[in-house]
């Protein structure tokens, strides 16, 4: 009876179809993922040229490299300007600095590119308007891409439930908003 009862306690799985698809341990799903893993880094490249999948994912990306340098190269660029614009002349001196730009600089260069860009956008909002039509303008109320509504016979109007895509006509549109009705 012992027997039965500890049977029944220890109750394993059937036997899977594949012996290699069974993990029954942690390191044997690392030893695993580890040959898996091998194979697939010495795979040959396929016939494209292209390397396979695994050596794909390896290194950092290009984007990746040039953001962390540019982002690394910004901060020191703001640190050697803060240094400069707001360490008083003898202290750099005492450092062994004697030639850098005039101080007049760390506040004109600034100024210069806030103008520069306040400017810019003026210019783009003013050439913006000079290339809208005006707004009695035809070309306002039709375009190429504009599509008049089809007249449809009743025999069609059973068959199509849904109308075509169209515009509406400028007529439609001040009847619609200016009709005293």
């Amino acid at each position: 009876m012992d027997d039965e009862v500890r049977k029944r306690r220890e109750w394993s799985p059937p036997p899977p179809a594949s012996p290699s698809l069974v993990v029954r341990s942690p390191r044997q799903t690392l030893s695993r993922l580890r040959s898996r893993r091998l194979i697939r880094d010495w795979d040959p490249p396929s016939r494209s040229g292209s390397p396979s999948f695994a050596a794909r994912d390896h290194g950092p990306k290009p984007s990746e490299v040039y953001g962390f340098v540019g982002s690394i190269t910004t901060v020191i660029a703001t640190a050697v300007y803060l240094a400069w614009a707001y360490t008083p002349e003898p202290c750099l001196r005492s450092l062994g600095i004697t030639y850098y730009p005039s101080k007049y600089w760390a506040l004109a260069v600034p100024s210069f590119v806030i103008v520069a860009v306040a400017l810019s956008m003026v210019i783009y909002m003013g050439l913006n308007f000079l290339a809208t039509p005006h707004p009695t303008s035809f070309s306002t109320v039709f375009d190429e891409s504009s599509r008049e509504r089809m007249a449809l016979s009743p025999a069609m109007e059973d068959e199509m439930p849904i109308e075509p895509i169209s515009d509406i006509s400028i007529a439609q549109i001040n009847n619609l908003i200016f009709c005293d009705t």
